[in-house]
């Protein structure tokens, strides 16, 4: 048997595997939980997420990635290793060929990371894609056409905007304003306003919920529990979505300015293109409520959500899969 070309969306807050041929295999938390004293692996994704937050003191759920590059070398490669041995595409005498997407302005030390993690996880060849890029086709934007097509990636870590046109990136930005910023502000928030302590789990869960970004967009309310700051003790309150609009307002303002940058550097008949085909929103992100009214009314040009905005730089990587060779020979011409 023959090992299998696999794409890659190694995202801060989740791992997508597309396998060549198969589709989506693979769609876990980036989350590895650890035994402190004997260095041991006990869970990864999934079975570690339910450990945040409620681990014994010998026992740590860590994620490797942060900010959409690996903070942690060793837990990233144990990770991606377990998750590669779990959806079984190794050959009996062959490794496969490997596409991983990573944010727009990483480093060389960063990229050089990325390809011995996976290099060591098990790959024979390990190819790096600019996630907007692939976010972009995943959502089945024309990209290779000479007309301008504009995605806003609002990941787990950070949030990728791009201008692409021929098949490349025109201008691009990436900020590490995303998912994980957002739960933080609901977390301080709850902390400063009620003088409760809540997990990330819960902030999480708050966003999902209620949370919008559009003022007077949506009106939800939830009962969260928590460690009350003064006594000591649990305590339940409620939230109402008005309330994490005003406490995601700043976050959200800095994606927009990162979006008007990038329209500001694009070139005229780009801008021209943008205007007609709209802007898509693609990653986790693009999910919380209002996203999509807050850039049209900021930015002034029509926006929409793309369908399945998780799964997009997953799906990208498997259309590229299909040209993996035509990929590896450009490659070598540059």
């Amino acid at each position: 048997m023959l090992a299998r070309d696999i794409g890659i969306d190694l995202g801060t807050a989740n791992v997508l595997i597309h396998v060549r041929g198969k589709g989506i295999v693979l769609d876990e938390p980036s989350v590895v939980a650890m035994d402190r004293t004997t260095g041991k692996v006990l869970e990864v994704g999934e079975d570690a997420r339910r450990m945040v937050g409620r681990t014994p003191g010998n026992i740590e759920a860590i994620r490797p990635l942060k900010d959409g590059v690996i903070a942690d070398f060793d837990v990233t490669e144990a990770m991606l290793k377990h998750f590669i041995d779990k959806i079984n595409v190794r050959g009996f005498l062959s490794k496969p060929r490997m596409l991983i997407c990573c944010p727009t302005n990483i480093t060389k030390v960063e990229q050089k990371a990325i390809r011995e993690a996976a290099e060591k996880s098990g790959a024979k060849k390990v190819y790096l894609e600019e996630e907007p890029k692939v976010a972009a086709i995943g959502a089945g934007m024309e990209i290779f056409q000479p007309s301008g097509n504009m995605v806003v990636d609002i990941g787990g870590g950070t949030t990728d905007v791009a201008v692409l046109s021929m098949g490349d990136i025109v201008t691009a930005s990436s900020i590490k304003m995303a998912g994980d910023k957002f739960d933080q502000e609901i977390l301080s928030y709850i902390k400063k306003e009620y003088k409760l302590l809540i997990g990330e789990r819960t902030a999480e869960e708050i966003k999902i919920s209620v949370a919008t970004v559009f003022p007077d967009g949506r009106d939800e309310e939830i009962d969260i529990r928590g460690r009350d700051m003064v006594s000591g003790l649990p305590r339940t309150i409620t939230v109402r979505s008005s309330e994490i609009e005003k406490a995601l307002h700043e976050s959200v303002m800095v994606i927009v300015q990162a979006a008007k940058s990038v329209l500001e550097r694009t070139p005229p008949e780009l801008s021209a293109d943008i205007i007609d085909r709209g802007i898509i929103i693609t990653g986790g992100g693009a999910l919380i409520h209002g996203i999509d009214k807050l850039l049209a009314e900021e930015l002034k040009v029509p926006v929409l959500v793309a369908e399945e905005p998780m799964n997009c730089v997953a799906k990208g990587t498997g259309i590229m899969l299909e040209n993996i060779d035509k990929i590896a020979k450009n490659k070598i011409r540059r």
